[in-house]
């Protein structure tokens, strides 16, 4: 007598079940969840420095413009200059705040604090703000950089000071150059923290080329 074959559906549904049954025991359907492994770094304030709770009338008052970058620094992640034209983007180390405004804040800080100058405004400037001088920084560096199998930290921007008014002229512009300071290459609170003491030299140098008063 010869056998009769079972039903063609009901050999698949076999089939399928001892495959569900051969998989349950040994595998995780979702994979587990993964720690994000992205850090933040933000640029930090100098020391706090005892100021005159009221400035003196002779104290000037500065309008400080919004910081500009170069391009390729106008984002979250951290760079690292690897070759002259070559720079390299942390994907997992980031800036917890635009670069821009982080720079703009220690400057201002730091010219707060320094002698001779009573108020600082920030750009947008209030309507009935009066100002002596209004300072433009031009970042042209904020990074780590890869020199001769060296790691730095490196900062450079140009300083330029104008006069107030409606013929405001350019008194005083350079190029400020960070001395270079040694990193380890792996270590970006110690990059940041660098780059956070370049910024506070940077304001420091500007109030120290304002012209006098007039």
């Amino acid at each position: 007598m010869t056998p009769t074959n079972p039903h063609p559906l009901r050999r698949v549904a076999a089939l399928a079940a001892l495959v569900v049954l051969a998989a349950v025991p040994g595998c995780n359907v979702v994979a587990p969840a993964q720690d994000d492994p992205t850090r933040y770094f933000v640029l930090s304030d100098p020391p706090a420095q005892s100021v005159p709770s009221a400035p003196s009338s002779s104290a000037m008052r500065i309008g400080l413009k919004a910081v500009q970058l170069e391009n390729y620094l106008k984002r979250r992640d951290m760079v690292v200059s690897t070759a002259s034209n070559e720079v390299q983007f942390e994907d997992y180390r980031r800036w917890a705040e635009p670069l821009d405004v982080a720079i703009g804040r220690v400057l201002r800080t730091t010219l707060v604090a320094s002698s001779g100058i009573g108020q600082v405004l920030m750009e947008p400037f209030p309507f009935d703000g009066q100002r002596d001088y209004d300072v433009s920084v031009d970042v042209r560096s904020c990074e780590g950089t890869l020199v001769g199998g060296r790691y730095e930290a490196s900062f450079s921007a140009v300083i330029e000071i104008s006069s107030v008014g409606a013929e405001p002229r350019v008194v005083a512009r350079k190029l400020f150059v960070a001395p270079s300071a040694a990193w380890d290459g792996s270590d970006y609170g110690r990059l940041a923290s660098l780059l956070s003491a370049d910024v506070a030299a940077l304001g420091q140098e500007i109030a120290s080329d304002l012209p006098a008063r007039n």
